[in-house]
């Protein structure tokens, strides 16, 4: 029958839309356990289908590191030249010359290919990604249950010094006035619960059942 003809076209151009991936922003404070919440997800839950967006940098390879796979390695002049073709969905310039950002064209060859693409990001980059992106994206703030306790974890680490620790609080403190901007809080008081959270939330957002 037509109709039914018509139906299944609807139905697979509906199924080819959702294949298309969508888009995760992970952001927050130095030592809230961003990473160790966002590295389980990836290993314990590959049915969540999450790759890292590629970067580019204009540093050197290190080691074993290899281009399109760690990052694109860009010149400083290359750079330069996607910043003012505004190719970039977010960039940084950590210190002179040393250029960190995100191509627009290479996140939307990961979405193409049905990936849902993991931004893990500072706070000022998560903002801005999820103002271009909008509802295409979940953005989840890794919040720590205080400073003191954020205090206590980047002491327990023993790799800063005091004066870098301040420095890390200062910019903390700072950091934590971005958080109303996110879709989702998540507290990282006990690990374990702060990682089922951003499960439910990440589940919801992809349409997958608990």
């Amino acid at each position: 029958m037509p109709f039914d003809f018509l139906d299944n076209e609807i139905h697979e151009f509906h199924e080819l839309r959702e294949m298309k991936g969508k888009m995760i922003i992970v952001s927050a404070p130095s030592g809230s356990g961003k990473s160790t919440i966002v590295n389980w997800l990836m290993k314990e839950h590959p049915e969540l289908n999450l790759y890292f967006s590629i970067s580019c940098t204009s540093r050197e390879p290190r080691g074993t590191e290899q281009n399109g796979v760690e990052y694109f390695f860009l010149t400083e002049e290359e750079f330069r030249n996607k910043i003012a073709n505004d190719e970039f969905l977010e960039y940084e310039e950590v210190y002179a010359g040393r250029f960190y950002g995100t191509l627009k064209q290479q996140v939307e060859r990961q979405l193409e290919a049905g990936q849902n693409v993991v931004f893990d990001v500072d706070v000022k980059g998560g903002v801005n990604i999820k103002k271009f992106y909008g509802d295409r994206a979940l953005s989840l703030f890794i919040q720590p249950p205080s400073v003191e306790e954020l205090r206590r974890r980047l002491e327990g680490r023993g790799t800063d010094t005091p004066e870098a620790i301040e420095n890390r609080l200062a910019k903390a403190e700072y950091e934590l006035t971005f958080a109303p901007q996110f879709d989702q809080v998540v507290v990282n008081d006990d690990l374990d619960t702060a990682e089922q959270e951003a499960l439910h939330l990440l589940q919801d957002f992809l349409n997958l059942k608990s």
